[in-house]
């Protein structure tokens, strides 16, 4: 693989790579050792995918699979104070209740999702890949992904109504786009 064509899937895939890690690691630099550590097997042994197609799925499987290696291992995780604060301090849209929401909020609501079902809702609503792709990626069937993902999303809606629920006394409406089975949302 030339230099130039190795650059543009760096170029392609480092940030949508570097959140899914930071929502699974939760710290930073551990984010930027497991991207990294993706590129460097992508550079050792991408040359043996057969369809350059499925480059993304790859790089995510992998991405996830170190992840989940180095969390056998026992490497520590921190808490969301960790975050970068450009993560932390991201100002929400005031467009509707559920981007109302303080974004640390989410953020942290999120970590607290099970790691089981945390994974998929990173992948589906930030990183916009297909049941497939997700599938795929977490070497799991496809009921299995639509399974997790409505675990998450009830978990995430009980985890956000107990957050607000505390801070104001009342019980909020968590709005999530209805997800499409198959190819792309």
């Amino acid at each position: 693989m030339s230099n130039q064509v190795f650059a543009q899937l760096v170029d392609a895939h480092y940030t949508p790579l570097f959140r899914f890690a930071l929502s699974l690691a939760r710290r930073e630099a551990d984010a930027c050792d497991l991207v990294q550590q993706t590129f460097f097997i992508w550079a050792k042994n991408g040359h043996q995918l057969r369809e350059t197609s499925k480059a993304k799925t790859w790089l995510f499987t992998t991405l996830y699979r170190e992840f989940l290696r180095g969390h056998r291992r026992g490497q520590r995780t921190q808490s969301i104070e960790d975050l970068p604060p450009s993560v932390q301090d991201r100002p929400a849209e005031d467009v509707d209740y559920a981007r109302q929401m303080d974004a640390q909020q989410v953020v942290e609501a999120l970590q607290e999702v099970d790691e089981g079902f945390r994974a998929p809702l990173v992948l589906f609503y930030l990183e916009d890949l297909s049941y497939q792709e997700i599938a795929e990626s977490l070497d799991v069937p496809i009921g299995t992904v639509m399974s997790r993902l409505s675990r998450g999303k009830t978990q995430l809606r009980k985890i956000m109504t107990a957050k607000e629920t505390g801070e104001r006394g009342e019980s909020p409406i968590v709005p999530f786009p209805k997800a499409q089975q198959g190819g792309s949302k």
